[in-house]
């Protein structure tokens, strides 16, 4: 997993259980919370991306109970998931700062030449 990068809500869910273990409704307001109300998984996908996560040995399920005649899982980061997650975070950081030297060496002033393929937001 580590030779690409990561996809975002693989991302979100990790980070989510790296300091605690959580129930799929705990979850999805943690990743809200992360990213700043920019991601709202919704429950279809948290699902299918949790039993990935299980699939590759990189979440666990903690325990299961019964809460209000309903049964809850709560998930836990495995060791090899804890890994993955330390790898894609030094693999951003590493692409952040290579952004940040570019940037300032091209200086505050620098001016991106426009495209004519490109249009849009990123024209």
């Amino acid at each position: 997993m580590t030779e690409r990068s990561m996809q975002e809500p693989t991302l979100l869910l990790l980070t989510a259980l790296a300091d605690a273990p959580r129930h799929g409704y705990a979850l999805i307001q943690e990743v809200a919370e992360i990213s700043a109300g920019r991601v709202r998984m919704r429950t279809g996908t948290l699902y299918g991306a949790l039993d990935r996560l299980l699939q590759q040995g990189l979440i666990e399920v903690e325990r299961e109970e019964v809460v209000d005649g309903r049964a809850r899982r709560t998930y836990a980061l495995t060791e090899g998931g804890r890994h993955v997650l330390a790898a894609e975070t030094e693999r951003l950081r590493a692409v952040v700062a290579e952004a940040e030297r570019r940037m300032a060496a091209a200086g505050p002033n620098a001016r991106q030449k426009k495209n004519p393929r490109v249009r849009g937001a990123f024209a």
